[in-house]
């Protein structure tokens, strides 16, 4: 059995229950030449305002609509406007009052006690900081009695922005609805700054028990209820509170906002409620969780389809489709309703685009009346629950789900299915690491499920392994077709100082630097950019690495250099480096020979510096050529003298030969690429 727990200060707050009674007071007490007022919504509650307004209770919304209520004031009517329990600025009660109109002051005698502190303290000169929300109507009836202008603020954060501007003495009050968890943080966040700073502690202590008593049940519970208007600030807290003790915290205005299906498999159950929620939608939350079982709800479902009863499945004909809602007729006494929010979770839809008269479609009973005797059904309960059915299916034959991002959240992305959600992780996202998850957003994504809990609404989805496993076949598909020779073609993924990484198709292949030309190269970035399309051979497979390479023999410049560089040949380069010994020449893109700082000049020359400039173009003749070491020597001496040795040379100074480290300087060089 399901245990369904009320929190103990769940629901109307002393003021609150003493606003609201004194509003219904006075339209009991009221005769045909009365008109009753409440200054703004006299709670936020829809369910309580609407009811107030089907008795004759008016709204002024604000001080401009009291003036023209002022300057239209009807003879012999008397005006009854109640202060609604946030207050108001000082200025809206003397504009009541000068208007002729009855005050009846509802305000909360707590938020009363701050209007007599900011008043007081701020005719002292005191600057006064408000700790709240600055749209809030209680904010702004407190700022009403302030004498300056003081300092909203509802974060740590917001507080140091002004903290330069704060001097002299400060009064710290509180909105009495705030945080208190927060109002603690903002209390210490100023005594830490040494200010000259008086606290009053302002916060409700009924707000706080409701805060605490929530935060303890909602630790003790599977689920967590949070009943409330929308615009409650009171209620957006406790939801806050409690969304951080109970993962599965649901805020809800009445029962119509709850989906029975989120308390299925929640054994124990917590509801709490804001100070504007009434005691009866309470009960009405409570019992319709208490009375029924998901497994009575699914038995009745079975035995009856066509029984409208909440939680039932029924299936439909719509009769008529506006932007906003959809009339079906479920052969009932009455018709229903599906409200847009009901039939997608898309925002701003409009209803007319996708869906037509005359079409068939199943619904789920939400409320039987919705106080006007239609019935409200739900579309999206239903696709939510066939799609959790088809995702049940997927997981369990490990079949791929597509889904579209629509959240990037902290920790990974939330993909909608239908109308159920998947999650799936930063680390499941790709095979490697993804810096920047918002490029996903709106995105179209495969993936699988890894986990999958319909009970706590957890679905997990794994587009890692998919892309592990694409990209596995892929490399069997290509290590099974390629050997040693072939020509292949690929994309350049990355570049590094010895060379790049080139994307073949399944694999990466490794194109050093030394496999980049015939020459020399300094730097792999000048030969080839990330994104370039390259086209290789295959050098070596050694397991899954491949070694890939750009000299492709009929560009080998030493093919025919037998004959280009025969000794006694006259040849033009251009000096590539320079040592001690010599310097180098490069003949062409892959053949350098040394030209012997002997074999410079008939002159003595200390160092090839002295003579020569990198890149400097210099004729001179060829006096050794040694194919099979890839050597050749060349001589200006030669070239000047005629003679095609260099040896014969009649100068009494002999050439002097490199030495051997020297000579094969080339040769170590590249072997060390």
């Amino acid at each position: 059995m399901r245990e369904v727990i009320i929190a103990k200060s769940a629901g109307f707050c002393f003021g609150v229950k003493r606003a609201v009674d004194t509003v219904y007071e006075q339209v009991n007490n009221s005769d045909g030449n009365t008109r009753v007022f409440t200054y703004g919504p006299i709670i936020h509650n829809e369910e309580v305002v609407n009811d107030l307004a089907s008795k004759g209770v008016e709204i002024i919304e604000d001080e401009n609509a009291l003036e023209r209520l002022a300057d239209n004031k009807e003879n012999g009517v008397n005006y009854k406007i109640v202060i609604r329990s946030h207050g108001v600025g000082k200025e809206v009660y003397d504009k009541i009052k000068d208007s002729g109109f009855e005050l009846i002051d509802a305000t909360c005698p707590f938020v009363k006690k701050i209007h007599k502190i900011v008043d007081e303290e701020s005719k002292k000169g005191k600057t006064i900081i408000i700790t709240g929300d600055e749209n809030h109507p209680e904010v702004q009836g407190i700022i009403g009695w302030c004498n300056n202008s003081p300092i909203i603020i509802d974060s740590v954060n917001k507080a140091e922005e002004y903290a330069d501007k704060l001097h002299d003495e400060m009064v710290l009050v509180s909105q009495t609805t705030f945080n208190n968890r927060k109002f603690k943080e903002l209390v210490e966040f100023f005594e830490k700054k040494d200010y000259n700073i008086r606290v009053y502690s302002t916060i409700c202590n009924a707000t706080g028990e409701r805060q605490a008593d929530a935060e303890k049940l909602a630790a003790s519970v599977d689920t967590m209820i949070v009943i409330g208007g929308k615009y409650s600030s009171n209620t957006q807290k406790l939801y806050e509170i409690s969304k951080k003790q109970c993962k599965n915290t649901y805020y809800i205005q009445t029962l119509v906002d709850l989906d029975l299906a989120v308390i299925e498999s929640a054994k124990r159950v917590g509801i709490t409620a804001g100070a504007s929620t009434p005691n009866n939608i309470i009960k009405e939350v409570h019992d319709s969780m208490s009375e029924l079982s998901f497994e009575e709800l699914l038995k009745q479902s079975e035995e009856n389809e066509n029984k409208i009863r909440t939680g039932s499945v029924v299936e439909g004909k719509i009769i008529d489709v506006k932007p906003d809602e959809i009339i079906v007729d479920i052969q009932y006494k009455s018709d229903g309703i599906i409200t847009r929010s009901e039939y997608s979770n898309t925002p701003n839809l409009d209803l007319t685009t996708v869906a037509n008269v005359g079409d068939p479609i199943t619904v789920k009973v939400i409320k039987t009346n919705d106080g006007e005797g239609q019935v409200l059904l739900s579309y999206k309960r239903v696709a939510a629950e066939k799609s959790y059915e088809k995702l049940e299916e997927a997981f369990n034959n490990e079949e791929v789900v597509k889904g579209t991002v629509t959240e990037v959240r902290e920790g990974g992305l939330s993909v909608s299915v239908d109308e159920c959600k998947v999650f799936i992780p930063a680390s499941l996202v790709s095979d490697t690491f993804e810096k920047n998850l918002d490029k996903f957003m709106g995105q179209e994504l495969e993936f699988v499920l890894t986990e999958f809990n319909p009970k706590k609404r957890r679905v997990i989805g794994n587009r890692k392994k998919l892309i592990v496993s694409e990209k596995a076949e892929a490399s069997k598909k290509l290590f099974d077709s390629i050997k040693v020779g072939d020509v292949v073609e690929g994309t350049v993924k990355n570049v590094t100082p010895f060379g790049a990484f080139v994307d073949l198709g399944g694999a990466d292949g490794l194109l050093h630097i030394s496999e980049m030309s015939w020459g020399r190269i300094d730097d792999p970035k000048s030969v080839v950019k990330v994104g370039e399309k390259v086209k290789t051979f295959i050098k070596e497979i050694n397991g899954d690495k491949i070694a890939l390479s750009l000299k492709f023999d009929d560009t080998n410049p030493w093919a025919n250099a037998s004959e280009k560089y025969a000794i006694g040949n006259v040849v033009t380069g251009k000096i590539a480096r320079m040592t001690a010994f010599g310097a180098f020449v490069e003949l062409e893109q892959g053949v350098d020979a040394l030209l012997h700082v002997s074999q410079i000049s008939n002159e003595h020359v200390e160092k090839p510096e002295d003579v020569f400039k990198i890149g400097q173009e210099i004729t001179a003749k060829i006096v050794d050529f040694k194919e099979a070491d890839k050597k050749i020597s060349l001589s200006i001496k030669a070239l000047n003298s005629g003679s095609s040795d260099a040896a014969d040379d009649s100068s009494e100074e002999a050439p002097e030969e490199a030495p051997e480290d020297a000579a094969v300087e080339k040769t170590a060089e590249d072997s060390e690429e």
